[in-house]
């Protein structure tokens, strides 16, 4: 496994890496739905700060965002 930084994405190459981790995460969000670009930018502020990771394994050709282990 590799780990991803953020900086080292085009923006376009983020953005999808974003919204394929949204789309396959599911659509239950409780009570009230969440608009798209909302969730987009969540995303985004979590890998921005740390709390999670772009991982990618090479032998699968597989991208996923996880959250980190915070000591």
């Amino acid at each position: 496994m590799i780990i991803i930084p953020v900086e080292e994405l085009s923006a376009v190459a983020l953005q999808g890496v974003i919204d394929a981790f949204i789309l396959r995460e599911g659509t239950d969000y409780g009570h009230r739905d969440i608009p798209l670009q909302e969730k987009r930018d969540r995303v985004r502020r979590m890998l921005e700060s740390g709390e999670a990771q772009i991982q990618y394994f090479p032998e699968s050709e597989f991208i996923d965002i996880q959250l980190r282990s915070m000591p």
